[in-house]
């Protein structure tokens, strides 16, 4: 049996360029079926949180007609960063990596953004910012995980058409796209379950930034919980690395998302235009109102909405979106 190579999406500026990924050990077990139901579909969301990972795997990045070399983390994990090629161009492009496994080389091909500077960052959550999924309901969230499939999952109603309308938000031609963040705390694990959910209800193509990869069951059941400070880092991150972007900010008060941005836009008084806090009960919660009368008188817009159809009004009436 082979080892398995799987690819992140990546992201690059007009320097560095980061791409990075996982190799696990050969095994006999079965990639995500997306198309099972009920306990066949739990038992391929369970296996997700059992693959064994490969440490000190060597990586072969192909870049600007150079063969890089790394090695796997402790994890299986590996990230290049390295000098990006100044002739790649913009908007999304491929990359590729590989690793040898005797007499065979593994191939595997993903790709990457590289922004315009004046480009929007659009930095979201996902679990009940745009994916129905419980989170203030343990029970009712590890349901859906286990036996509904990612077909079978929902977006909120006009999440799409906001998300859609704000990708080409200032674009003079439709095609480019602003640059696209999913930041979560769900584990690298559910990264083929959330790329298959995006591209099944047409979300915007983004990079995914995640938590560290689990392999067991105890883990499984802690899966977008703990510490949220990994948000952080991720958002503080793509600040830190898109400089000269402006930034629209969009999650949900079901845990520290408000709280998280206004931490942001205190560290980065200039750089966000607006946030965006879905509500996930019926009632406005006043740590919340608080956090985003602070971050008002900072001259961020924010809207605190039920309805995405709130959010696109809003995106409307500051010029965001047509």
């Amino acid at each position: 049996m082979k080892p398995i190579l799987k690819l992140y999406r990546g992201y690059a500026n007009d320097e560095e360029l980061i791409v990075m990924g996982h190799v696990f050990k050969p095994t006999k077990t079965k990639d995500y079926a997306f198309e099972k139901k009920k306990f066949k579909n739990a038992s391929s969301i369970i296996r997700l949180f059992r693959l064994k990972t490969l440490a000190n795997a060597d990586v072969y990045l192909e870049h600007n007609n150079t063969t890089i070399h790394t090695k796997t983390l402790i994890d299986g994990y590996f990230k290049f960063c390295i000098p990006v090629d100044q002739n790649v161009g913009h908007g999304w492009i491929d990359y590729e990596v590989s690793i040898v496994h005797g007499d065979t080389k593994i191939v595997s091909k993903e790709s990457f953004i590289r922004p315009k500077k004046e480009n929007l960052g659009i930095i979201s959550d996902i679990d009940d910012t745009f994916l129905i999924s419980y989170t203030e309901n343990s029970l009712r969230k590890l349901y859906n995980l286990l036996f509904r499939n990612v077909n079978s999952r929902k977006v909120f109603d006009d999440v799409v058409r906001h998300y859609q309308a704000l990708s080409v938000s200032g674009r003079i031609n439709n095609e480019e796209q602003n640059a696209f963040f999913y930041v979560s705390s769900s584990e690298w694990n559910l990264y083929r379950f959330i790329v298959k959910f995006s591209e099944l209800h047409q979300l915007p193509k983004a990079v995914l930034l995640l938590k560290d990869i689990k392999s067991s069951l105890t883990d499984f059941l802690w899966t977008g919980k703990g510490d949220h400070n990994h948000k952080f880092e991720k958002v503080k991150h793509i600040l830190e690395f898109y400089p000269n972007l402006k930034y629209i900010l969009l999650g949900d008060d079901s845990q520290d998302d408000p709280f998280l941005y206004e931490a942001i836009c205190k560290i980065f008084p200039v750089s966000v235009k607006a946030v965006y806090i879905r509500k996930t009960d019926s009632k406005e919660k006043e740590k919340v109102l608080t956090a985003l009368k602070n971050l008002e008188s900072l001259d961020v817009s924010v809207c605190y909405f039920t309805h995405s159809s709130e959010a696109i009004l809003h995106s409307k009436k500051i010029g965001l979106i047509l």
